[in-house]
């Protein structure tokens, strides 16, 4: 079924700067209207948990693309579990990181992670814990920021965090509603606070903006005439 679109979006913009409960209304019209246009998302993209986490890792400042080609290539060569991973030389595990850039750097964290996971308990023992807990211990790991840290909260473990990247801030800056200056939690917060502990509604509002974000939104020459969000952004040509 199409989802419900306020007819007023310009409006609902410029009270959602006055009022925590019109950005309610203005996040949620955001999100109904980026689903109507592309549709359930799916996210994320792996076969188990363990792949999830090493796909946040892999997927700082480079293109999924280029993850889905190293993961295959992981996936070629051994099992993907930290175990596996860490019985490879670092150099070999380097070499086959070599799609996502940064390769060598890549390779440390990845070992790092690992090596904390197992030290953790394993993910059975990471999932038993808090939220809150668990974000700490995440954001405590080698190479893990704020960013990867949601990703593996959100994706992984399925908790109500709401991950905060630069699809976001492009999208939500050229609506108006951020002004370039917040700082990841203060915009984590915000969102937290009007849409709700949604887990599942945070997967699909994340995926689409992603995807919106690199469809029409895009960094350079966006597609404004075809944008579903264009009545009410302030910054369409």
């Amino acid at each position: 079924m199409a989802a419900c679109i306020d007819p007023a979006p310009a409006e609902m913009l410029t009270a959602a700067r006055r009022t925590p409960m019109d950005t309610v209304g203005l996040l949620r019209w955001v999100f109904a209207s980026l689903l109507e246009a592309h549709g359930r998302q799916r996210w994320w993209p792996a076969e188990t948990r363990f792949e999830v986490m090493v796909g946040a890792i892999l997927t700082q400042n480079t293109a999924w693309t280029n993850v889905e080609k190293a993961l295959a290539q992981l996936a070629a060569r051994t099992t993907l579990t930290p175990q596996a991973l860490l019985s490879l030389p670092e150099v070999e595990l380097a070499a086959l990181l070599r799609p996502v850039g940064y390769f060598n750097v890549k390779a440390a964290r990845l070992r790092a992670f690992c090596t904390a996971l197992l030290a953790a308990g394993g993910e059975a023992a990471l999932a038993a814990e808090a939220t809150d807990a668990l974000r700490r211990r995440l954001l405590g790991m080698h190479g893990v920021g704020p960013e990867t840290a949601d990703d593996i909260l959100l994706y992984a473990f399925a908790r109500p965090v709401f991950v905060v990247d630069a699809y976001t801030r492009r999208l939500f800056g050229r609506l108006g509603v951020l002004g370039g200056g917040e700082d990841y939690e203060a915009i984590r917060a915000r969102f937290e606070r009007a849409l709700g502990a949604d887990a599942a509604l945070f997967n699909e509002y994340h995926a689409l903006i992603v995807r919106h974000a690199k469809d029409l939104c895009r960094a350079r020459r966006p597609l404004c005439a075809d944008c579903v969000l264009r009545s009410g952004c302030p910054s369409a040509d």
